[in-house]
C-alpha cells in the first residue's frame, strides 16, 4: 500500500482538515547472538527495510484518535486520562509511549494517527517496538520535545515494561531507533555501548522465513533458561572472579567447565560462551568483507541453539535444515526467542526464487504448516518521511 492510498484512507477515517505528516519505523532482526544479552554478551541486530508507517495530524484539543490498517479496532483517548485497557489491544503500545512522555514532563496535545504495518505479527520481528518508536517520533516532531533518539529508545522500552507489562530487553527498540542502511549494530544491551558493522550483501539477500508456528513455549522456556544460566554462573564463581558467563572465553570455559556437574546446566553455559565468541568473530569477518565465514557462523549458531540451549523445536529445525540443503545458501539459523517465529538465511540473489519454492514446499510436507518468506534489506532507523510537493 503506497502513501497516496494511506492518505486517502486517513481522510476517510479522520476527515479533510489538513494534510497529515508521514513517519516510519522499521522492524528488526537479530543476525547472530541469541540468548546471550542477559548473560553479559553482545548482540548483532539490524533494522529492516519494512516496518510501520504512520500518518499523523495535530488536533487543537486533548483528544487522541488512533486507527490501524491492520486491525479494525480504533482507539480514542484523552490526554488527561491514559490507562491500560485490554480492550484497546494494539492501541496500548502507543498509549504507553504517550504515558511515558507525560511522565517525563513533556507537554503534549491531541493528534490523529493511522498506522500501517508490514511486519508479520507474532513472527519475532518487533512489530510492537516499531509501533512504539514511530509514535515517539510523532510526539517528538509535533510537540517539539527535546529528547534524543537514545532517550526515546529507553522511553519506549519503559512503555512496554511498565505500561503494557511485557518484560522485554532493549535490543528491539535500539535496533529500530538506531538502525543504519547496510549496517548491523554490535550492541552491549547493558551499557548501550555500540558500533556499526558493515554488512557486505552484494549479490546476496537476507531471506526471513516465518514458520507460522505460535511460540507457545517461548516465555516459560526463556525464564527457565535464565535460571539455568544463573546456576551455571554461581557454580563458576566458586572458582573464578567473573560477573557474567560472557566474561569467559571458550578457552577459559574448557579449563573450568568441570566445576558444573549438571550436564544440562553445562550445556546451557557452553552455548552462551561459544555464541558470544561467534558474535565477536562475526564482527571481525564482516568488517573484512568475509560474508562466507559469516554464513558458516549462522549455521553454528543454530546448531548450538538446537543441541545445547534447546530452544529451536521441530518447525524451526525443519525450515533451517531445508535451507541448508539448497544451492546458493551461505548460512541459515533460527532468530529470536525460539520455539517458533522466524529463521534468517543468506541467499544468493539468483537462487532466491528456487530457495523459497523448495524450502516452502518441503517445510509444508514435514510440518503441515505454510511458511511465509520475506526478502529483506537492511534499512535506516525511525524517521519522519519528507514528501515531495
Amino acid at each position: 500500500m503506497n502513501t497516496k492510498q494511506l492518505m486517502s484512507k486517513f481522510t476517510e477515517i479522520f476527515g479533510e482538515i489538513g494534510k497529515p505528516d508521514v513517519f516510519f519505523a522499521p522492524g528488526r532482526i537479530n543476525l547472530i547472538g541469541e540468548h546471550i544479552d542477559y548473560n553479559g554478551g553482545r548482540v548483532l541486530p539490524c533494522a529492516l527495510d519494512f516496518g510501520t508507517t504512520a500518518l499523523a495530524r495535530k488536533r487543537k484539543d486533548s483528544i487522541i484518535k488512533l486507527a490501524s490498517m491492520n486491525y479494525p479496532l480504533q482507539v480514542t483517548l484523552d490526554l488527561n486520562r491514559i490507562t491500560f485497557e485490554n480492550k484497546d489491544a494494539w492501541g496500548n503500545y502507543p498509549k504507553g509511549v504517550i504515558d511515558q512522555f507525560l511522565r517525563r514532563g513533556f507537554t503534549l496535545g491531541g493528534f490523529e494517527a493511522l498506522y500501517y504495518g508490514t511486519i508479520p505479527t507474532g513472527a519475532g520481528l518487533s512489530s510492537s517496538a516499531s509501533i512504539e518508536l514511530v509514535t515517539a517520533m510523532i510526539l517528538k516532531s509535533f510537540f517539539d520535545c527535546d529528547i534524543s533518539i537514545i532517550d526515546m529508545i529507553k522511553l519506549c522500552q519503559d512503555a512496554e515494561n511498565q505500561f503494557v507489562g511485557v518484560n522485554c530487553g532493549i535490543m528491539d527498540q535500539f535496533a529500530i531507533g538506531m538502525g543504519k542502511k547496510n549496517m548491523a549494530i554490535y550492541l552491549d544491551c547493558d551499557s548501550l555501548n555500540y558500533e556499526y558493522v558493515p554488512i557486505p550483501l552484494k549479490g546476496i539477500k537476507l531471506v526471513i522465513g516465518n514458520t507460522n508456528k505460535k511460540r507457545t513455549l517461548a516465555d516459560s522456556k526463556y525464564n527457565e533458561r535464565r535460571r539455568e544460566c544463573e546456576r551455571a554462573l554461581a557454580a563458576l564463581q566458586n572458582r573464578l572472579d567473573i560477573k557474567s558467563l560472557c566474561n569467559l572465553t571458550p578457552g577459559q570455559w574448557e579449563e573450568n567447565k568441570d566445576i558444573i556437574l549438571d550436564p544440562v546446566i553445562r550445556k546451557r553455559a557452553e552455548h552462551v560462551i561459544y555464541e558470544n565468541a561467534r558474535v565477536k568473530e562475526a564482527v571481525e569477518k564482516l568488517s573484512q568483507g568475509d560474508i562466507m565465514t559469516f554464513g558458516k557462523l549462522l549455521n553454528q549458531s543454530h546448531e548450538s541453539l538446537r543441541d545445547l540451549y534447546e530452544v529451536t523445536g521441530f518447525e524451526l529445525d525443519s525450515m533451517v535444515e531445508e535451507a541448508w540443503k539448497q544451492e546458493g545458501v551461505l548460512g541459515s539459523r533460527m532468530t529470536g526467542a525460539g520455539f517458533g517465529g522466524c529463521t534468517i538465511s543468506l541467499v544468493k540473489e539468483e537462487a532466491i526464487e528456487e530457495f523459497i519454492n523448495r524450502v516452502g514446499e518441503n517445510y509444508k510436507k514435514k510440518t503441515g504448516l505454510q511458511g511465509d518468506f520475506y526478502i529483506a534489506g537492511i534499512g535506516d532507523g525511525v524517521r519522519k518521511i519528507r514528501l515531495e510537493g
